[in-house]
């Protein structure tokens, strides 16, 4: 899971074992980020429409932006204005691509994931690093 900021720079890096859902995911990669600030606004993808994480992000102050999966029962929660904002989802999609600029993190050779994950944010700090150097 990770979390890249307007530009497409990462915030925040996680990883976890396969089994969970994204969803279930969200608020622990929120909580390791590595900026002071939260971000006000997340964007994701259809499987991220679930009314329970809304509600959970609307509790600690982010808008959730995701499109709605075509067989939803409930009424509609997203207007047309903040889904224009998911045109820029592709700036994410770029950060794994840097991301796997990285031998080590196209496979994950590491058999502990405390170890990948330590490679992961190394990665993310090279990114930063490139940017502002």
């Amino acid at each position: 899971m990770a979390i890249a900021d307007a530009k497409g720079y990462p915030v925040s890096v996680l990883a976890t074992s396969a089994t969970p859902h994204e969803v279930k995911l969200v608020l622990s990669t929120l909580e390791a980020r590595t900026t002071l600030a939260q971000p006000c606004r997340l964007i994701g993808d259809k499987a991220y429409d679930s009314d329970m994480l809304d509600q959970q992000c609307k509790e600690i102050g982010v808008e959730l932006i995701a499109p709605h999966k075509a067989n939803r029962r409930k009424a509609v929660t997203q207007d047309g204005r903040s889904l224009r904002r998911y045109q820029r989802r592709w700036k994410v999609e770029r950060l794994f691509a840097w991301l796997h600029n990285f031998r080590r993190l196209i496979n994950r050779f590491d058999y502990k994931i405390e170890n990948f994950q330590a490679f992961l944010e190394l990665g993310a700090f090279m990114i930063l690093m490139k940017r502002y150097l």
